[in-house]
């Protein structure tokens, strides 16, 4: 005869830890962790953006980011509008102003290859409640010493014809 003995307490916890764990996070089932890092720092980018805390935007980049817009100039022709310096991005975020800053993104595509990564992802850009414009942000990261940073941001800018979901214009209504 066989005696089976209770479970002890500890195996109890240890059952009950990871089913805790494995419900802490349903959205990243299926995410690797490297994806999971780059959205975070996507996420601490424009959380930055909101607080107006440059310190915060500055940790996401590379020290000498490329930036660029496609826009519509003043004559009606698109170029390519190299948007200068991260310093001058870090001034406009930092100083203060009246309106919090929103970058709200959906359709959120990442695709990572080893230490490159990249991501694309629609915007709508508001100064407090109000529309300011929409388009499409294209990011290149690079992982250096376990930490993924943004060394190449593109974006597109419109104020016409930008879908924006329901849920985002609705948060964004007096």
């Amino acid at each position: 005869m066989q005696i089976i003995s209770p479970p002890s307490a500890h195996a109890g916890r240890v059952v009950m830890l990871v089913v805790v764990i494995m419900g802490l996070n349903l959205a990243a089932v299926g995410q690797s962790a490297d994806e999971i890092q780059v959205k975070a720092v996507l996420a601490q980018l424009f959380r930055g953006m909101e607080f107006g805390d440059s310190a915060m935007v500055h940790k996401c980049f590379v020290s000498d980011p490329a930036m660029v817009t496609v826009r519509t100039n003043k004559e009606g022709k698109t170029i390519l509008a190299r948007d200068g310096k991260l310093s001058g991005f870090l001034n406009a975020v930092g100083t203060p102003h009246a309106e919090t800053w929103y970058e709200e993104t959906w359709n959120v595509k990442v695709q990572i290859d080893g230490q490159l990564a990249q991501v694309w992802c629609d915007f709508a850009f508001y100064r407090g409640h109000k529309f300011s414009h929409c388009g499409v942000d294209a990011f290149h990261l690079f992982k250096e010493g376990g930490e993924w940073k943004i060394f190449h941001l593109a974006d597109t800018r419109r104020t016409a014809d930008c879908a924006i979901p329901a849920d985002i214009s609705k948060k964004h209504t007096p």
